[in-house]
């Protein structure tokens, strides 16, 4: 864990009062910490999480001289709650509020004091990987996204992205002839264990997989968004074969264009190191909660089995009918200008696959299913695996 402690001490205070506090204080910190005093040199650059110890009242002025040096990111006010430091802390927090400017008083009992801690260090470190990142979006968002739309600038200072766009021709000049083996190295049994009409079409959708990965590394991308329904008439297959071996190399790999979609799969592979799937909400019962969401492709590295069928919609092509592990997940979204958000914890009771919907199925318990159907933020939904609604919150505060 890589956290500074910087300080903010009135003049005023007796300093070795100041100290034996400080000493008594810092002893109930569970984490590993530089303490850098009045060093401010590396505040924001040197690590992943830097706190600002509240020593004594007194100080809000010294704050108030300091912040132009500090950047604009989010400040976390450590304080004992002696020597006037909860209020101090409660009037720079009200000043950063005036300004639209982020903040935490980090306050309470030790057990509290150290959860947050933990907690926001995961949810900077997270934010310093993304930033400086190059996602791409890969031909127009889908037509029929007409809510799904995205601000660059909104993106680049809220997180830190670059978006880059490329046209789908790319992807096409870089197609090259693949063979049913080549797919089935990867791929494993399940490719031989599909009907003929869908063999038939894995060379091609192979191709379209080292097509794109040749397309992401010429433009350093962690990740895209790709209009994926052009392919149907322009190579007469689908990406789901890609899109799903994509993820579980490592990158983000989202459908349709959706862009807000694949915002919503990089921050959960930023913050927790896993693939989320994409799906659309099929069908929603809000007297028992529960809710159905499919899709054509999902990670492989998310699901414990998977076999192969066509696109649904298309009837040709590839598609992925995976298996994700029954138990707890989170289901996320964030909007294109990222002012709003829908986190919800649920359980994932079961798969299915019934023969007139996407091939992936699962059903969700969600308590918050009400809300969900009467707030939409799109169709597409990001489902990741375990609870994490208060890191992907801290986050996307």
């Amino acid at each position: 864990m890589s956290v500074a402690i910087y300080t903010l001490t009135s003049p005023l205070h007796d300093e070795a009062a100041v100290a034996g506090v400080t000493r008594e204080f810092l002893s109930t910190l569970n984490c590993t910490y530089d303490f850098c005093a009045t060093d401010y040199a590396g505040f924001g650059s040197s690590h992943d999480l830097d706190l600002i110890y509240v020593r004594t009242g007194g100080t809000e002025g010294l704050f108030k001289d300091l912040l132009p040096k500090l950047g604009g990111g989010a400040f976390y006010l450590l304080t004992s709650g002696k020597s006037n430091s909860l209020a101090a802390s409660m009037e720079i927090l009200s000043f950063l509020r005036q300004r639209g400017l982020k903040g935490e008083i980090l306050h309470g009992d030790a057990g509290y004091v150290n959860g947050r801690i933990a907690l926001l260090h995961e949810v900077e470190a997270a934010r310093r990987k993304m930033r400086g990142t190059r996602l791409g979006i890969i031909g127009k968002p889908s037509d029929w996204l007409i809510s799904s739309s995205f601000d660059p600038a909104a993106i680049r200072q809220r997180l830190g992205v670059e978006l880059v766009e490329i046209p789908m021709e790319e992807v096409l000049e870089a197609l090259e002839p693949s063979t049913l083996a080549d797919a089935a190295i990867a791929c494993g049994t399940p490719v031989y264990e599909s009907a003929q009409p869908v063999q038939n079409a894995f060379p091609g959708a192979w191709s379209l997989y080292k097509a794109l990965r040749r397309v992401v590394e010429r433009h350093d991308l962690k990740g895209f968004t790709i209009r994926c329904f052009d392919l149907l008439t322009a190579v007469k297959n689908t990406g789901c074969i890609a899109l799903a071996q994509l993820n579980a190399d490592g990158y983000v790999a989202g459908c349709e264009g959706d862009v807000p979609a694949m915002l919503s799969m990089y921050i959960g592979r930023s913050l927790l190191g896993v693939s989320g799937f994409q799906a659309n909400p099929s069908r929603i019962d809000p007297q028992t909660g529960e809710i159905l969401f499919a899709h054509c492709t999902v990670p492989f590295d998310m699901v414990s089995r998977y076999a192969f069928d066509t696109h649904f919609e298309s009837g040709i092509g590839v598609g992925v009918r995976g298996h994700i592990p029954e138990g707890p997940v989170t289901v996320f979204k964030v909007s294109g200008d990222l002012s709003r958000r829908f986190v919800a914890e649920g359980e994932l009771l079961r798969n299915q696959s019934k023969p007139d919907l996407c091939r992936t199925q699962v059903v969700l318990h969600l308590p918050e299913t009400a809300y969900f159907l009467t707030n939409p933020i799109g169709n597409h939904h990001i489902i990741l695996p375990g609870h994490c609604r208060a890191l992907l919150e801290a986050l996307v505060e």
